[in-house]
């Protein structure tokens, strides 16, 4: 078939555009052989003639069926050609977001600018084991069919990345180890992935750098071999460069950068271990501010330091290296600021103590006048004499230039052979395979050595791409077992014969670097004269004389001569190495030993590898011929012989082919620009693989894929059971001509524009098909939508009359409905306005006689307040008038007074001469003389008194003076323990923990003896009278025994003794019981002090209501009443809110309030365990009474016995010796029991004091009969006969009411235990209705916005605080009543002060008595009103005992 019958009508073609590379169109009548002009309409509607060329004729190329577009590898497309390659990448990359696509074998990567959530673990355990055609293209697929074949076939294999500056060649490269690193592992706990890793952040900081197009751009080539063993793990790897930008170190274009790590140590320069190197700003340094671009956006120079140095000490690069690389880099850094001054035109000088200068020989350890004078001098050497010659300043700052771009190639060398060392395998390597990430086909506007360097590598593995290419085109042919004819393809061994072969450019260039004189000028003219006008590739511009064009198999490239020869020859001053090889700084000399004993990647070594970048630099002791034969290997040399190298390692492998194409020179994400990306896939191959296939059989369908898509085409008798002759058969009938298509073994083999042909014949007769379909199916749906319009129509109509009439009838309604609304209406709407004037009316008349009233009111008003003016104003006059007249009057009486008091004067003066006046006069001066004697008598007697009162009161005065010294000293010694006491709180707390755990023991304890109490008085009394009488019995036997016995007095003295003992062991034991309780008291009171000292307004949560507020008021007045009282002032209210600070504060008010509610409980806790332990003494201390007061009844008993039996009047009478015996035992049983007695009241007062709630109700009939009765036993003294039995009867009443006391006050405990009790269940039964309450609120609370809930929060605490206010307001209004109270009853209560020990005891009794009622029911809302009062009485009398205690201390 023609390709000319496959432009009909409605076929889509590609045509050039210069905006677009390529636009589609598509065609509105058919091509005939003969058109000069196509009719095409484009995409966007406008309609277009495309006239063809007169000479080729040759027509637009066709577009590909839709099916085919987006298709993820190109060599699958039916037209291969350059608009369907772009077209389809464009799509895959802006619609799809896909960044890969296979060409054949070759992967094209386009860079998106923009991080892609593709690189991750599990994406590379997906592509791990799958064959490279399963899934979508990807990095990662090349790098696992690499793997593969290197595991299935043994061969080593290389992955070639290549691309333009910013294509993303260094992060493909990235990935490609990555993925080795993972899949892999490693062979040893080295972690040598790791390793090759960490070499990547080492390499781009001193290797890359950002340019015009990259940011980060790799400005050196490099192979990356990773070895493996036979087992398939990473052992190691090995790293050659080729070719590093030295020029770059010294020299950057607009908008570019160095070398990253310069800047890296410049943002690092604060740090305290480079403080030494001297660094600043980048901008203070002449070889990083060229480019006035020192940032990189999104860049963190300081941060990636960071990373560089700990890549460094992972590879084994140790600190003191680490520095050592540091201080070289800054002192390059250095060296470019160091400024040459001009003598003349051949010589100059560096001004003295340069700083820059210094500082670069202070890193460098070098001497500072042997740097300076080699920077401005050289050394000539002729065969018979060397002399130094002086340098222009020029060529001085070259010189500078090219020593620094030296040191720095050296470093970079160096530290490539430390990551090797460091990356060197310990084992065998089995396999390898190699990484090439280096640089594309560059073209700029100014091409110098660099960009030619790199086109020359680039046309040598454009090379080597074609050739493999071709050899794998021609496998398939082989393998498929089809007949193949040569196909032709593009060969660049004339580019390369031009650039390297003899007499090549390279050799000219080596040439004209041995002459003497030789410049870039001769050289230039050696080129035409050598290859312009005979060698195709070679062209001279028009308007140059010093550059020259090459045709390479991407485009034409102009390079300017300038600067050829120069860096071709790499010169660096011999001088200048050797100052630097004599430094004291070890690292220094390192980077200039021999190439015999550098290891470095890029010198000589072992493997035959030639160094790129570096100058051969002679030894300290070489000959002069040998320093001239090393420096014949110039930089060409070393490059070609590097780039030989490396294509003979290319080739004895596998290649896999990476092309990273810029997609746009703005770096924005997802943009494609065809432009760029077309002159991208010209120079890197892609079309040149695409040529190649479409020349063979571009397209390959298997017979079951070519069966299935086109089983369409074949009728049902052309069907077969076997797919390849069926596919043949078709095949034949479709297409005539049969070289358009070959049969493989497995696959067919199409021309180019076959499978579109297919298609179209496919899509042809689907459509017929489909219009056939269409026919019958509209037919059929037309008839259908008529029936059904049909029928609704009919009800629609029947429908429509319905509501018609419907309507009708509504109508009628609403009219009657109308009238009726009118009249009603109507009749209101006149009712309403005679309403409201008949209520206008009444109003007018209100306001009017009103108006009138006030009127008149005013009228009335004004004449009354008229007449009250005048009234004043005449009584003002009246006023004024009289005090005129009572003045004048006044004045006349004075006038005339004075002249009646002269005269009068005028008569006293005259008689005051005369004697008998002075007679008068002295008529009573003896009386009163006399007088006056007496009174001096008696003050002088009081003076007397006086003297001895004060002489009485100074020796008063001294007494008091020395007691209070003796208090101060006291209350000195009661301050030190205080002290301790605070030191014994902690044990009182672990005391209170363990009565906590007995609390439960004393309970049981409690109600298993008030048992035994109900019984223990039911057995004693029946069994009282059955023990007396055998008591009696048995001592009367005993008291006769003894009154016979004679030795009976001694053993009655005995037993006196033996009591007299016990009794005084007792009392000791007493006192150190009472001891122990005061003790056990103190520290009571010190605790109620130091609770009483804790801040006493603690506030609640502001959700808690008013009500708990005031349940907690007394509590806090109680807490109060030693501290001052802070009151909030009003103008707080005013102020505004922060509501963090009032979040705040209300989270610290709930936690005090907690504290606050914990330590309530402690201390009650602990007052309920004091009351315990001491009703526990009191019950011991009563059994003692109760087994002492039987010994004693016991002992009466015997007496008494023993006198009735033996009544003679010797043993009775006074002088007798058992008189006296029974006489001291009378007397000291008394005296006992009036120690007992008062014990029985200090404990009786002691529990009133501690239970103030219930106190004990005791008969005090049965109190004065007991005190009757012992003054009754005290009267015993004196003799009678019935003495002893009177004795008995009262002893035995005394015990049976102190049993009874004893008793009553064990029910009044019970008593009040059970009320506390009770008091509690209601206090909890309260609290938990208040809970209800707060929870209730709180929901309710929850419910409301939360602007809403704040506010009502505020709001609450607002009012909660006033409330508080209030309280602590008339509590100080209480308190000053008090005081004032307190003050008027002083002279009243107490005209004399009381004693010391008296006002002691009444601040005992009060803080003891009611201050623990005021402490128990704090919390209880409803006897507030009962704690108030007793609190003010208490508080009265505790100032009043505290005033006379201060009065009498």
């Amino acid at each position: 078939m023609a390709a000319s019958e496959l432009y009909t009508k409605y076929a889509r073609v590609w045509i050039p555009d210069p905006e677009e590379v390529w636009k589609s169109a598509e065609l509105l009548k058919d091509y005939k052989p003969g058109d000069k002009v196509l009719q095409l309409r484009l995409e966007e509607g406008k309609d277009l003639e495309y006239c063809l060329d007169p000479k080729t004729k040759e027509l637009p190329p066709l577009r590909n069926p839709d099916i085919l577009v987006g298709e993820n590898d190109l060599t699958a497309l039916s037209y291969l050609h350059e608009p369907a390659v772009l077209h389809n990448l464009k799509v895959r990359f802006i619609d799809s977001k896909l960044i890969y696509t296979y060409c054949g074998i070759v992967l094209v990567a386009i860079n998106p600018y923009e991080q892609l959530p593709i690189y991750g673990e599990d994406i590379i355990n997906a592509y791990s084991g799958q064959n490279m055609g399963d899934m979508d293209p990807h990095i990662f697929a090349v790098a696992e069919e690499a793997y593969k074949q290197m595991a299935r076939d043994e061969r080593n294999q290389s992955i070639i990345v290549s691309g333009e500056s910013g294509a993303g060649k260094t992060v493909s490269a990235k990935y490609a180890m990555r993925y080795f690193a993972t899949v892999s592992g490693s062979a040893s706990e080295a972690n040598v992935e790791e390793k090759v890793l960490a070499s990547n952040p080492i390499m781009e900081s001193i290797g890359n750098a950002k340019t015009t197009r990259n940011d980060n751009s790799s400005r050196f080539g490099k192979y990356i071999e990773i070895g493996f063993d036979k087992r398939y793990r990473i052992i190691g790897a090995n790293m050659r460069t080729y070719l590093l930008e030295k020029s770059r170190v010294v020299f950057q274009a607009e908008e570019e950068r160095n070398y990253h790590i310069f800047y890296q140590l410049c943002a690092s320069a604060a740090l305290p271990e480079f403080k030494t190197l001297r660094l600043g700003n980048a901008n203070y340094f002449h070889y990083t501010k060229q480019g006035g671009s020192p940032v990189i956006d999104g860049v963190n120079d300081a941060k990636e330091m960071v990373n560089t140095r700990q890549a460094c000490t992972l590879l084994g690069i140790s600190d003191s290296y680490q520095m050592g690389i540091f201080r070289i880099l800054a002192g390059i850094l250095h060296l470019g600021n160091v400024e040459f001054a001009s003598r003349d035109s051949d010589s100059c000088t560096i001004p003295p103590k340069h700083e820059p200068l210094s500082i670069f020989c202070d890193l460098m350890g070098v001497e500072y006048e042997e740097m300076a004078h080699w920077l401005c001098h050289r050394k000539l050497a002729t065969a018979t004499e060397t002399y130094i010659k002086p340098i222009s300043k020029l060529h001085a700052i070259n010189a500078r230039d090219a020593l620094a771009k030296h040191i720095y190639a050296n470093l970079f060398n160096w530290i490539v052979d430390h990551v090797n060392k460091a990356l060197h395998a310990t084992v065998k390597q089995h396999s390898f395979i190699g990484v090439l990430d280096i640089y594309g086909f560059e073209t700029f506007e100014i091409n110098s050595f660099e960009q030619f360097c790199i086109n020359y590598a680039n046309e040598k593995l454009q090379q080597q791409f074609n050739m493999h290419v071709f050899k794998l085109e021609q496998e398939e042919y082989m393998k498929e077992q089809i007949p193949w004819t040569l196909i032709d393809f593009y060969d660049n061994q004339p580019c390369i014969n031009l650039i390297e072969a003899k007499m090549g450019i390279l050799d000219l260039l080596d040439e004209e670097c041995k002459m003497p004189k030789g410049s870039d000028d001769t050289w230039a003219q050696k080129l035409y004269n050598t290859h312009l006008n005979k060698c195709a590739l070679f062209e001279k511009p028009r308007l140059s004389n010093k550059a020259f064009i090459i045709k390479h198999f991407a485009d034409k490239v102009e390079y300017q001569c300038e600067g050829f020869l120069e860096k071709n020859k790499d010169t660096v001053y011999e001088e200048q190495i050797k100052v630097l090889k004599s430094s004291k700084f070890k690292l220094l000399p390192e980077l200039f030993q021999d190439e015999e004993k550098v290891l470095s990647p890029t010198s000589a070594t072992p493997s035959g590898r030639v160094p790129l970048s570096r100058t051969a630099v002679k030894p300290a002791k070489a000959r002069p011929g040998q320093a001239s034969k090393e420096h014949k290997k110039t930089v060409g040399h070393q490059f070609r012989n590097s780039l030989h190298l490396l294509m003979e390692t290319l080739n004895a492998t596998t290649p896999h082919y990476v092309r990273c194409i810029k997609p746009n020179d703005f770096k924005f994400p997802f943009t494609f620009d065809e432009k760029r990306a077309v002159q991208q896939l010209r120079a890197c191959g892609v079309l040149e693989t695409i040529r190649i296939s479409a020349a063979g059989f571009p397209s390959r369908w298997t017979y079951q894929e070519f069966f299935s898509r086109y089983r369409v085409l074949m009728k049902q008798r052309d069907v077969l059971s076997d797919r390849k002759q069926t596919c043949k058969n078709v095949l034949e009938k479709l297409i005539l001509d049969k070289d358009k298509y070959q049969f493989g073994k497995t696959k067919i083999f199409f021309r180019a524009g076959q499978v579109a042909y297919l298609e179209k014949i496919r899509a042809d007769k689907l459509r017929a098909a489909c219009i056939r379909i269409q026919k019958t199916i509209r037919g059929w749906l037309m008839r259908k939508k008529y029936v059904r319009m049909r029928k609704a129509a009919i009800t629609i109509q029947r429908y429509v009359r319905g509501y018609q009439a419907r309507c009708y009838a509504k109508f009628l309604r609403r009219t009657r409905a109308a009238i009726t609304i009118q009249k009603f209406q109507r009749m209101y709407v006149v009712r309403k306005r005679y309403q409201c004037m008949r209520a206008a009316t009444i109003a007018l008349q209100a306001l009017l006689r009103g108006y009138m009233a006030r009127n008149k009111y005013q009228m009335m008003l004004r004449e009354h307040k008229s007449i009250i003016i005048q009234k004043h104003v005449r009584g003002w006059l009246a006023r004024v008038h009289y005090r005129r007249t009572l003045k004048a009057i006044v004045y006349l009486q004075c006038c005339y007074r004075r002249m009646m008091a002269k005269r009068e004067l005028k008569k006293l003066k005259i008689e005051a001469r005369s004697v008998e006046r002075y007679k008068k006069l002295h008529i009573g001066l003896e009386n009163k003389i006399m007088q006056l004697q007496r009174k001096i008598d008696e003050q002088n007697k009081e003076y007397k008194s006086l003297l001895e009162k004060l002489s009485n009161l100074e020796i008063t005065y001294s007494t008091e003076t020395e007691k209070l010294r003796s208090d101060v000293e006291r209350l000195r010694m009661s301050e030190e323990e205080a002290k301790n006491a605070t030191n014994r709180v902690l044990s009182l707390q672990e005391e209170i923990a363990k009565l906590r755990k007995e609390l439960h023991q004393t309970q049981c304890e409690k109600k298993t003896i008030e048992e035994w109490a109900d019984k223990y008085k039911h057995e004693t009394e029946q069994a009282k009278l059955k023990e007396q009488n055998t008591l009696l019995k048995t001592e009367k036997e005993e008291l006769n025994r003894r009154i016979h016995d004679q030795t009976m007095e001694k053993k009655l003295v005995e037993e006196t003794k033996q009591l007299e003992l016990d009794l005084n062991d007792e009392r000791l034991r007493y006192q150190n019981l009472l001891n122990e309780f005061s003790r056990l008291e103190e520290r009571y009171d010190d605790l109620k002090d130091e609770m009483n000292l804790m801040p006493g307004h603690k506030r609640t949560d502001s959700t808690h209501s008013s009500n708990e507020s005031e349940y907690t008021f007394s509590s806090e007045i109680t807490e109060a009443e030693d501290l001052p009282v802070r009151m909030e002032e009003p103008s707080e209210k005013k102020a505004p809110l922060d509501m963090s600070l009032f979040l705040k504060l209300q989270k610290r008010v709930t936690e005090l309030e907690q504290e606050k509610q914990s330590l309530i409980g402690r201390i009650g806790f602990l007052s309920f365990k004091l009351i315990c332990a001491e009703l526990e003494y009191e019950s011991l201390k009563r059994q003692e009474l109760e087994s002492e007061n039987k010994k004693l009844k016991n002992e009466l008993n015997e007496l008494q016995k023993a006198l009735t039996e033996t009544r003679s009047p010797e043993v009775t009478a006074p002088g007798a010796p058992a008189y006296r015996v029974l006489l001291d035992q009378l007397t000291s049983v008394s005296e006992e029991l009036e120690v007992r007695k008062e014990e029985v009241l200090i404990l009786r007062s002691q529990l009133v004091s501690q239970k103030e709630a219930i106190q004990p109700k005791v008969n005090n009939s049965q109190q004065m009969q007991c005190v009757v009765k012992l003054h009754c036993i005290t009267d015993l003294s004196t003799p009678s006969e019935n003495w002893g039995c009177n004795f008995l009867s009262a002893f035995t009443q005394l015990l049976l009411n102190f049993f009874r006391l004893l008793e009553s006050q064990l029910q009044s405990q019970k008593k009040s235990h059970e009320n506390e009790l009770e008091s509690l269940r209601g206090e909890i039964q309260s609290l938990k209705e208040e809970n209800n309450r707060q929870q209730q609120l709180l929901a309710q609370n929850l419910q409301l916005p939360p602007e809403a809930r704040i506010e009502a929060s505020l709001q609450h605490e607002i009012t909660r605080l006033t409330n508080e206010n209030l309280v602590r307001e008339m509590v100080l209004q209480e308190q000053a009543r008090g005081l004032t109270f307190f003050n008027y009853l002083m002279p009243l209560f107490f005209p004399f002060p009381p004693s010391l020990p008296e006002a002691t005891q009444i601040i005992h009794c009060v803080m003891s008595s009611n201050y623990s009622v005021c402490f128990e029911e704090r919390n209880s809302s409803r006897k507030r009103n009962l704690v108030r009062s007793q609190l003010a009485n208490n508080w009265y009398s505790l100032f009043i005992a505290q005033h006379f205690c201060m009065k009498e201390g």
